[in-house]
């Protein structure tokens, strides 16, 4: 079954979602590895970035935290890299390109050491790309136009919108629904930022400052907002 599983809408390595990552980590071992891996195609500013900002977050915290910079697929395959996530309580992939991120992990070494401390116990978070390279599905670009393939699908029965609150506001075409051929089985879920749907695989409750929500075609949107659980 693996453990705890969160999909974040925004605000990864901030104060806002401190609570979702300490409840993550909730009788774990007090260690977290991060991997900057999906700003990788914007520059190593960005890199640098996510990285002061994970080391910050969780030196706050209180938490032993290692960043792994896996920038492509031959840093993926290090067998050095893999190995410094055994003993890991926590997981996270932060933001940045999804489809870039689905790429680089897939069937590699860091990928299977992953997947491993996850089946063994350990939490898994995602936020933004990272929430959509766990999921089922992924676009190469930002359109509903651009063809659906399969993503990381440690969640394989949804499709996440992330920042879905600002995705209503200035691109509604690609929180419809009734626009997107996802595949049988797969339902859409929104996640507003500083938000977080937690738990997994199949019931979750919604963290954080604003809603998730269940997008089905044909029927209207329906907000679950915080402390709210859900089953999908």
């Amino acid at each position: 079954m693996g453990g705890p599983i969160a999909l974040v809408g925004s605000g990864e390595f901030l104060p806002v979602m401190e609570p979702v990552d300490r409840f993550l980590l909730e009788g774990l071992p007090q260690r977290v590895v991060f991997l900057p891996t999906a700003a990788a195609p914007e520059g190593e500013d960005r890199i640098e970035y996510w990285t002061q900002l994970g080391l910050v977050h969780y030196d706050r915290m209180g938490v032993d935290a290692e960043v792994l910079l896996v920038r492509d697929r031959d840093d993926a395959e290090r067998d050095d890299l893999a190995e410094r996530v055994a003993g890991a309580g926590l997981v996270y992939l932060s933001g940045g390109n999804p489809a870039y991120l689905t790429d680089t992990l897939r069937d590699t070494a860091v990928w299977r050491a992953i997947h491993v401390a996850w089946s063994d116990g350990a939490a898994l978070a995602g936020c933004s790309a990272g929430a959509i390279a766990l999921s089922a599905v992924v676009r190469d670009r930002f359109s509903p136009d651009a063809p659906l393939r399969p993503a990381l699908a440690v969640v394989p029965q949804l499709a996440v919108l992330p920042h879905f609150d600002r995705l209503k506001r200035f691109a509604p075409q690609l929180a419809d629904p009734n626009a997107r051929a996802l595949p049988s089985g797969v339902t859409l879920v929104g996640v507003d930022e500083d938000t977080a749907l937690v738990g997994g695989p199949s019931r979750w409750t919604v963290m954080g400052r604003q809603s998730a929500w269940v997008l089905r075609p044909g029927a209207e949107p329906v907000a679950y907002p915080a402390g709210a659980e859900l089953f999908i």
